[in-house]
């Protein structure tokens, strides 16, 4: 299954040990974990300016993700794919490498539900899933 974790999982999973960190787990062992440049610019950011990671753990989460994970162009989506314009990219990169779900915890995005024929879930809501 290809799975689009947002940056809102990706950072809690290395911040604490729990759901989050668990899915993580699980995509990388047996699932094929999609993303952009512009998640993984956000994610270096996050653990940045939030975490206050240092630089060198910082790279290697960063080269973690890029060895492990599948990197796509995500494709141009219209301004009324969602209410929050910041989460155009997350639709654009899932929509691209066809992805089969997206998980993140974005009110904005979860609202959707579904964008096109790539459900939306909660953290929660893709490892009940997963059973």
């Amino acid at each position: 299954m290809r799975v689009v974790l947002d940056a809102n999982v990706l950072i809690a999973a290395f911040a604490t040990r729990g759901l989050c960190e668990s899915l993580l787990e699980v995509c990388l062992s047996d699932h094929e974990l999609v993303m952009s440049e512009h998640l993984l610019a956000e994610i270096q950011h996050n653990l940045a300016v939030k975490l206050k990671l240092p630089v060198g753990t910082i790279q290697d989460i960063l080269s973690l993700l890029r060895d492990r994970g599948t990197l796509t162009v995500p494709d141009v989506v219209g301004q009324d794919a969602c209410r929050d314009p910041d989460d155009l990219p997350i639709l654009g990169f899932a929509q691209a490498a066809s992805a089969d779900c997206i998980v993140t915890g974005d009110k904005d995005l979860l609202v959707l539900g579904r964008f096109g024929t790539i459900p939306i879930y909660s953290p929660r809501m893709f490892a009940d899933s997963l059973r």
